[in-house]
Formats: C-alpha cells, structure tokens, sequence
C-alpha cells in the first residue's frame, strides 16, 4: 500500500506541475499520469477497480461542497437554468446522438442509453476547470453549473429506468437491480427524511460537537455525513454523489457551511486528483490500437454534436455568440456518470460488454482532449473571433485654464471629486471603457481616451491646462505620459503619483519633483496611530515619525543616482538602515 502511494504521489508531482506549466491545467495532468502508472503504461499498478472505487469518493465531496455553496433559494433562482437549459441540452443531445446510433444498426432501447450516456459532461472537470480559471461567475460559467446541475439529477430516472428498458428487449433482468417504481419511492422517501434531518438533527449535531468537540472531531463528523449520506443512497439504489450534493445544499445556510467547507476542502482536492489518475489508468487503451478509427468516430462525432447543440440552445436563450460558444466547448466531454450508467446497462445486457468498453474508453478519450479545448479557446478562438473593434477616443470640447487628470482609479476620483467641490473646471481622462462607461451610469465627467498618447492630450487641450495631475496606475504608462507632457508642454506643472520608490525616481529623472508615493501618508499615519497605541508618549511619537520621514526623504535623493544599479541600491539601503539605528540610540542615549 506505501508503495502504492508514493507511486500516485510521485506521478501526481511530476505530471501536473508539468501540465500547468505547458498552460493545460491540472486536470489532465493527472489523466496523463495515470495512464502513465496504468496497465497500459508503465503497469506500476494494475489493481484499477480498487482505486478508482476509492477515488469516486473524491468526486463526492466535491458535490457536497458544491452543495454547500448552493443555497435553496439560489437553486429556485437557477430553476429556469437548471431545469430549461438542462432538460434541454441532455433531450437533444441524447436523442440526437441515439438517432446516430440507431443508424448504425443498434436497437432503440440500447441507443437511447448510449445516447442519454454520452450526453453527460464531467462534472469534476468542468467545474474545477472553470474555478482554476475563474470562470464559474461568468454567463457561461453559470449556465455550464445549471446543466451539470441536471444531468446529475437526471442520472437517478435513468438508472431507475434501465429494468424497463432491458424488459422491453425481452431481455430477463437480474432482481439485484430491483424494481424501478419501488427504487423511485425509496428515492423520494429517502429525500425527504434527508430534508427533515438537516434541520432537526445535522444542526443540532453539529452545535453539540462545535461546542464540545474540538476542531478534529468537527472534521470527523463532517466527513461522517458525507459518508453515511453515501451509504444511505448507494442503498436504495440512488447515485451518492446526488446525496452528497443534496446533503451540502440543504446545509447550505446553515451557521456551519463555512467551516464545513474549509475542513473538507485538503480532503477533497486529494481524492479529486486521485479519481482522475484512476480514470486515466481505467482507459482501455488497447482499444485505441485495435479499433483506432472507430473511437476517433466516436469522439469526434460526440464532442460536434454536443458543441453544436449546446451552441445551438445558448443562442436560442440569447447568449453571446463568444458565450455560447464557451459553453459548447465546456461541455463537450464525456463525463463520469457515463461509465456507471454504461456498466449498469452492460450488467442489463442491454449492449454486449465489448460496446460498454468501446464507449468508456470514447468517453476516457474525450475527457483527454477536454483540457485542449480549453487551450483552443484561449489561445485561438478568443483572439480571432472576441476582438472587439478598436473604440474610438472622445471628442473633448476646447477648454482652457482648466486641469488635466490623467487616469480615473483611486487616487483620480478624489483628486476629479475635490475639483468639482470647488468649481474648477478639469478634464479626466481613462482608457479603460469599461470603466469609463460605468462612472458615467452615475453621472461622472469622465472621457475615454489614453492619456500616454499625444493626440489624446492635444484633444484634451493639455497645452491650455493650469495643472497636469498625472494619476495612471500603470508605471510604465505613467512614465510614458510624463514624458510626453514635459516634452510637448513643458510650462505646465505636474503633480504626479508614483506606484513606488522606483517609480518615484523615473519620474525625477524627467525633472517632476512634485510626486506623491500612494501609500507613503498612509503608511506613516498607520505607524505613528500604532505607536500611540502601544502607549508611547505623543510628543515621543511626533518626533519619531518626523525623523523617519526626513531620513526616508533623505534616502530617496541620495539614491536617485543609483536606483539603477541594483548593487549600490542594495548597499544604499544597508548604510541608511544602520544610519537610522544609530540615529535613534543617540537620542535613546541622550535622554
């Protein structure tokens, strides 16, 4: 078992830095490495169904913690979502690709399952690709959860109705697999006791072990429910990972979701590693050798349907074409729940076992080449067809005896607001039109334009202007615009912001001695308060600060010579460091 270990942990720390450095996510990193490990590999393990049962447990309390950040009332808020988009995405796509499949000569009831089958997405990959890169906010974002949504809850009727589907085959059914309405009833009765103990007894549970228990015991009950919740389903023949999800959704606003989340969060992220290893290991790789065309057909003949519906559904609910087309590409993957679903119906005998393994190792693959579509959208779709034309600059009427504020964040907003207390007339300038659009919903006078470009500053009649207040962010811009201003308009006086030291001392090379570190008053008031605080005397704290603000003064000017020059920057930095010291034992010894 250790030896077992160290072979996931060393694959696991080899491959996925790999794969994130080469820009394709975690994800596949871990696919790659089992694959590599796997008995098509290298063959360092061959025990697969051990641990990808294990692993499945990983994909588990990722749906609780899912769970947990659904709150019930978000979910009635999502309802169009879940419940239009999805019902709508896994019909189509499954009668769709069912139609294909019937064409190739498989019974209705057979290609009903492998198109329903199919028409799943990943779950683990989608929505933990979409948190790495922070697109779960975003409208494609949301509306991939709401779909993932339903196809979770949609794996439940169709498990319970894989007995009715094999009976119509004529085919006999194993009574392990029970009796679909009676599973449907269990199911509900199931969910139900759920409801009612999330607030009658998970609740006070969890107040009696937060109170008496300690943080490690907290933990341990938390893992508790997920794991009892897991056994309660797998029992009355329901998926866990819908009893896991429904178990965090109903503790969702509960005074424990936070904690909850953050004490199953390393668990998790370890399994959910763990899961994609063994699916990369599960794959039948042998496949590929002997039906090479076939799975290519397979794949590529699922990830175009499945792009093109998904497509096809967010246009028809208005979403931007560059949205749709994320969603598509999102979802086009095969996901997990195909292989239960697949392994059923092979145990059914609605397919032979050799089509469920066709399929799995279509679905492996397909969940494969999921992280490349990712990189395709980033890299290529996005660039070519998101470009939005280039806005062109605001026309500024003709001013004079006015001020310029070049760029409109933090510290130009105050600088425009303060103006315009005390009626003097200013000109502000911003180059982000985002930006730019939203200070205007709220009345702001602000114009678009880049303030480091020279026709700009013509525009903005920066000629005329009694003080140029150089507020930029960006350094390198900033710089660039200071430099412009001092060349084509050097009678008019600056007041500039600097980011930092270095900052500060480009702008003195361009001969602006009026500059303002962002967070030098701020930081000098935040140390003089923290002084008074500890109870120094305020005459003794005056004095400090004063003398640490000279000598920092002091500092800038003798280093402006050598800022360049990281060396003597460095040792600049000692001396006045041990300056300072002495400085102030001095005054220690004299008192």
């Amino acid at each position: 078992m250790l030896i077992q270990i160290a072979i996931f942990l060393a694959a696991a720390i080899i491959a996925v830095p790999l794969s994130r450095r080469l820009g394709l996510g975690a994800v596949l990193g871990y696919l790659a490495a089992g694959m590599l490990i796997g008995p098509w590999g290298l063959r360092l393990i061959d025990d697969v169904e051990a641990i990808l049962h294990i692993s499945e447990f990983g994909v588990i309390l990722m749906l609780f913690i899912v769970g947990l950040e659904l709150q019930p009332s978000r979910l009635w808020v999502l309802r169009r979502q879940v419940f239009g988009l999805g019902a709508a995405q896994v019909l189509v796509t499954g009668l769709v690709l069912g139609g294909v499949v019937v064409a190739h000569g498989w019974k209705w009831q057979a290609a009903l399952v492998a198109g329903l089958g199919l028409a799943m997405s990943s779950t683990a990959f989608v929505l933990q690709t979409l948190a790495e890169k922070k697109q779960l906010t975003m409208r494609h974002g949301r509306e991939s959860f709401a779909i993932l949504l339903f196809q979770d809850l949609a794996v439940i009727p169709l498990l319970a109705a894989l007995p009715f589907l094999a009976a119509s085959m004529g085919v006999a059914t194993n009574s392990a697999h029970g009796n679909g309405w009676l599973d449907a009833a269990k199911a509900l009765a199931v969910i139900a006791a759920l409801v009612f103990s999330s607030r009658f007894l998970l609740r006070p549970l969890f107040r009696i072990v937060s109170t008496f228990g300690g943080r490690e015991i907290f933990t341990a009950t938390a893992l508790f429910l997920v794991v009892g919740v897991t056994l309660l389903m797998e029992m009355v023949g329901l998926t866990a990972s819908l009893g896991a999800f429904l178990a965090g959704m109903l503790l969702a606003d509960s005074e424990y979701r936070h904690e909850l989340e953050a004490d199953i969060e390393p668990f998790k992220g370890l399994l959910m590693g763990l899961f994609f290893i063994a699916v990369g290991m599960s794959a039948n790789l042998g496949l590929l050798a002997t039906k090479p065309l076939v799975i290519i057909g397979i794949v590529g003949g699922m990830m175009l349907i499945k792009f093109a519906v998904l497509y096809a559904i967010g246009r028809i609910v208005r979403t931007e074409p560059a949205s749709a087309r994320k969603l598509g590409l999102a979802l086009a993957q095969g996901g997990e729940f195909a292989f239960v679903l697949f392994g059923v119906a092979a145990g059914l005998r609605i397919f032979p076992q050799a089509s469920a393994d066709l399929l799995v190792v279509a679905v492996t693959v397909s969940m494969l080449l999921a992280p490349m579509l990712f990189v395709l959208e980033e890299k290529v779709f996005a660039p070519r067809f998101d470009k939005a034309p280039p806005r062109a600059f605001d026309t500024i009427d003709k001013k004079e005896g006015h001020v310029v504020v070049a760029g409109y964040g933090r510290v130009g907003q105050i600088v425009s607001r303060v103006l315009a207390l005390k009626n003097v007339p200013f000109v502000a300038l911003e180059k982000d039109a985002g930006h730019v659009d939203s200070v205007r919903k709220f009345g702001g006078q602000l114009y678009f334009g880049d303030a480091a470009r020279l026709e700009l500053l013509h525009s903005a009649h920066a000629g005329a202007a009694r003080l140029f207040v150089l507020a930029i962010d960006d350094p390198e811009d900033s710089v660039k615009c200071a430099e412009l201003v001092r060349h084509h308009f050097p009678h008019v006086p600056i007041i500039a912001r600097a980011r930092n030291r270095t900052h500060a001392h480009r702008l003195i090379d361009l001969g602006i001695t009026r500059f303002y570190r962002e967070t030098w008053h701020t930081s000098l008031e935040m140390a003089h308060q923290s002084l008074l605080q500890l109870g120094f005397a305020p005459s003794d704290v005056s004095m400090t600060m004063a003398k640490f603000r000279d000598h920092d003064l002091e500092l800038l000017k003798r280093q402006q010579a050598v800022y360049q020059d990281e060396a003597k920057l460095i040792q600049t930095s000692k001396e006045a460091s041990e300056e300072l010291a002495t400085l102030f034992e001095s005054d220690q010894q004299e008192k």
